[in-house]
């Protein structure tokens, strides 16, 4: 396996690709309201990007996929599809992804959005889900296993009573969208490839109200969760530092 170490200036720009790709989902937070179409929400962001951020969506044309964001709605765990017939209702919850790709560098993120009135169950679990990620973050430092994320993360969501997702994972992340290690949200404390300072990586915890199963869509792209229970997930783009971490895709007065 070949990781690739990023210096400090290629740092610096991957966190300019990544605040931009916060400033998406900032963005898009007054737009997230019951009745707008997750089609809608994509072209706001795409003419955002593009003509504010004068970047690129790096989404479109990757492995043929054809939309600037993935919006994941309720039991859809990931990959949802923008779509000019889907309309947010009160008490959705929607997860929306997005990586903005700047001066050769991607900025890759997602966060949970609450429309309207959405039941305490719901809500519950996207707090948790959010907790599941910043409890594997704060694993991140040179020395250290990345098991250890992936234990950090089962154990806070399984102690509330939830699944982590196993099909799919976090990724390594620099000039490459999708390069060395994957990031499992689950394992062992102590295992894995040992963090060194320079590597850059996603954590994005997908994390099941009911079972861990999932089931990929005719379309190729949907997945949704076995049991049609609700699902949830967070992201941040993350560098190893000296002694510790670095959240590249920090919105501005996002408190950790």
């Amino acid at each position: 396996m070949s990781i690739s170490i990023k210096g400090k200036k290629d740092i610096e720009n991957m966190k300019i690709a990544g605040k931009k790709a916060a400033a998406v989902l900032k963005m898009l937070e007054k737009h997230v309201v019951p009745g707008v179409t997750t089609k809608e929400l994509d072209d706001f962001a795409f003419k955002f990007i593009t003509e504010d951020l004068k970047s690129i969506p790096a989404n479109i044309g990757y492995n043929g996929y054809e939309k600037t964001l993935c919006t994941s709605i309720n039991n859809v765990i990931c990959h949802g599809i923008p779509d000019e017939q889907k309309k947010l209702k009160d008490g959705d919850i929607v997860n929306i992804d997005v990586t903005v790709l700047h001066d050769g560098w991607h900025g890759d993120t997602s966060r949970m959005f609450s429309v309207g009135k959405v039941a305490p169950h719901a809500q519950r679990l996207v707090d948790i889900t959010r907790d599941c990620m910043y409890a594997g973050i704060e694993q991140v430092k040179p020395g250290a296993k990345l098991g250890n994320v992936g234990h950090a993360i089962q154990e806070m969501a399984e102690k509330n009573y939830y699944s982590v997702v196993r099909d799919y994972c976090g990724h390594g992340i620099g000039k490459v969208y999708h390069e060395e290690p994957q990031v499992m949200h689950y394992g062992e404390k102590n295992t894995g490839i040992e963090l060194k300072e320079g590597m850059c990586f996603t954590i994005e915890p997908m994390i099941n109200l009911g079972t861990p199963h999932t089931k990929l869509l005719d379309d190729g792209w949907t997945v949704v969760t076995k049991d049609g229970k609700l699902s949830a997930q967070w992201e941040h783009t993350i560098a190893v530092t000296d002694n510790g971490y670095e959240i590249l895709t920090l919105g501005e007065k996002e408190i950790i």
